[in-house]
């Protein structure tokens, strides 16, 4: 993430916790997958970048064992254990203005981080140059402009009214610098950054609790600043809250991208 302060949802608010724990249960098997595709064993030295909660470092540390390392970066580690026990190290760093926290890793991960991070290009950079030759590259990354809806099924009034929020999520996305189509370009970014044997695919929740659970999180945690720029009323959100309490509608995220390579 960014310490510019222009990051939307902050680590340290209490819905934070919910959307991280939603976030696991609906991204951590594909992130699993693909870190198990790239081989990931005992002894790797790997880089999580905006680690943010802890299922992806605490999967990692298990893997690499105690002859491996996990450095696990974010400008807020509020959310990760406040006393690491190696392999892991915990470290407060902002990857859009730092130099990386050590070289020669075997995998550098990030997932939901570079669409907000303003130079992401100097962090791509950054990731890229911390591998070792043949070091592998795992970026995740959310592509809301490739389905902007919360609904996608619009059959009524209570759908209407979560995609217009929805609308408005991303107006304020946006504002602070995140690049709501980020997702779909990291295929050919990591081409164009001279990584070989790049892959990618895209992974699309429909209609789980884990979605349900998101979307009242993200919703109660932007509800101040949807009002002040008069992008929806108190009684609005309330009513969209209780819409998604009665676990009526099918509510969907945004698809994730996963791009993956290697470093000759």
């Amino acid at each position: 993430m960014t310490r510019s302060g222009r990051y939307l949802l902050d680590n340290r608010q209490h819905e934070a916790g919910e959307r991280f724990d939603a976030f696991t249960a609906l991204f951590d098997p594909t992130t699993f997958r693909h870190l198990e595709g790239l081989g990931i064993g005992p002894g790797w030295r790997c880089w999580e970048v905006g680690a943010g909660g802890t299922s992806v470092v605490s999967w990692l540390a298990e893997k690499v064992g105690p002859t491996g390392l996990v450095v696990a970066t974010d400008i807020d580690t509020s959310r990760l254990p406040t006393a690491a026990r190696p392999p892991v190290e915990i470290r407060v760093h902002d990857v859009g203005a730092e130099e990386p926290p050590g070289a020669g890793f075997d995998l550098v991960h990030a997932r939901l981080v570079l669409v907000h991070v303003p130079d992401r290009e100097r962090a791509l950079r950054s990731m890229i140059t911390s591998l070792r030759p043949g070091g592998r590259l795992l970026i995740e990354d959310a592509d809301p402009a490739l389905q902007p809806l919360t609904c996608p099924d619009e059959y009524g009034p209570e759908q209407r009214l979560a995609n217009r929020l929805r609308q408005g999520f991303r107006k304020l996305l946006a504002d602070r610098g995140a690049d709501l189509s980020y997702g779909r370009k990291l295929p050919r970014l990591l081409r164009e950054a001279g990584l070989h044997d790049v892959e990618a695919d895209a992974y699309f929740p429909v209609a789980s609790a884990a979605c349900t659970a998101l979307e009242a999180a993200t919703v109660r945690q932007i509800r101040d600043r949807l009002v002040a720029a008069g992008l929806a009323t108190d009684a609005e959100i309330d009513q969209h809250l209780a819409n998604v309490a009665a676990g009526t509608m099918d509510l969907t995220t945004a698809p994730m991208i996963s791009a993956w390579g290697h470093k000759r």
